[in-house]
């Protein structure tokens, strides 16, 4: 019999180490990525990426340096404008998750290679073949390539505020969530599994959810970056995003849309989403472990730990199948009215202890 294969797009490295960022020029020209002649075209905000390009700027001498106004659309589609204007080996996106993005989506539209520089954990978008930037519609995804190379620094990790750190936490936990939907939706609709997917999504959120260790550990924060990289991968593998959003994005999406100026971290929403969905499932044993997590490492596990009320988040949880029509979760298998969507959260609540 043949050996069938597939090619599985991936960075050609991933380099996740304290003290990571001093070996960029190193680690781009082992790679063939850029020379150490070559040129770059890097992405930053005007805040840590500034202090950063102060400490870069000597092993990157011919690099050239853009300042990325946020996170839109508008934002990325300017910074393209820029470097289409030069001839350059790769993109370099340093920062956290807007400025990344941005740095995706320009890579992609000149047909450059993009270097993912993360300055924070707050979610899997790092190293995932999408890009969320705000439009005059609200919020869009563009896809785009995978990253050719992830590069993150634990030392910067640490220097980041604890926030981005637990709200990376909510989003991994989510991808446990997000595979019992996807295995719900091949149940009753016949949804087609990528196995290889879904083994690496989930083990990627099992690993951070058994990790004994906390935000300010090297080995936890090597764990949480590992995890969030492969997410990224699995979601590649796929083709979606399906591996990495179920029931658990729906919710976070919904708050998104409904209340915007309100609206807490995306790990935060995914970290609570996923919680209240593997409740919903049956999966009480499961539900109450990572909330204890959730608890452990300071994420909110109720509607009320990120300003919202009961009646909001019921109201959220309505709303919460519209923000992805097509998808099957547990929320568009039991339908559940307005009413029992509160008896639901009333039992959630009164078994975790809230």
């Amino acid at each position: 019999m043949p050996v069938l294969t597939r090619l599985i797009p991936s960075p050609v490295v991933v380099d996740i180490r304290a003290g990571a960022i001093d070996d960029l020029a190193t680690v781009l020209a082992d790679q063939r990525i850029s020379s150490s002649t070559g040129r770059l075209a890097i992405a930053i905000s005007g805040g840590s990426g500034a202090v950063l390009r102060k400490r870069l700027e000597p092993q990157l001498p011919r690099a050239e340096w853009f300042e990325v106004g946020g996170g839109t659309l508008d934002d990325a589609i300017k910074l393209a404008e820029a470097i289409k204007k030069g001839r350059y080996d790769a993109v370099v996106g340093l920062g956290g998750g807007k400025i990344i993005d941005c740095a995706k989506f320009a890579a992609a539209r000149v047909g450059l290679p993009l270097v993912a520089v993360a300055t924070n954990l707050s979610h899997d978008g790092l190293c995932s073949p999408v890009a969320t930037l705000d439009n005059d519609a609200g919020r869009g995804s563009y896809g785009v390539p995978n990253p050719i190379a992830v590069v993150i620094d634990l030392d910067i990790i640490r220097e980041a505020p604890v926030r981005f750190v637990r709200s990376g936490i909510g989003d991994a936990l989510s991808n446990i969530s997000a595979i019992a939907d996807w295995e719900l939706a091949a149940r009753e609709r016949g949804e087609d599994i990528d196995g290889l997917a879904a083994a690496m999504a989930r083990q990627a959120g099992e690993a951070v959810l058994r990790h004994p260790g906390g935000v300010g550990d090297d080995a936890f924060l090597q764990v949480l970056a590992e995890g969030l990289v492969l997410t990224g991968i699995a979601m590649s593998v796929s083709g979606d995003s399906r591996p990495a959003s179920g029931a658990c994005h729906e919710i976070n999406h919904a708050f998104d849309l409904l209340f915007p100026k309100r609206a807490a971290s995306h790990g935060e929403q995914c970290g609570l989403g996923a919680a209240f969905a593997m409740f919903l499932r049956g999966a009480r044993e499961e539900s109450l472990y990572m909330v204890e997590v959730l608890r452990r490492h300071g994420l909110p596990v109720t509607p009320e730990e990120i300003g919202f009320t009961v009646d909001e988040f019921v109201q959220v949880v309505e709303f919460a199948p519209q923000t992805r029509p097509g998808r099957y979760t547990i929320l568009e298998h039991l339908n559940l009215s307005t009413d029992q969507i509160r008896d639901a959260y009333a039992d959630y609540a009164k078994a975790i202890g809230s």
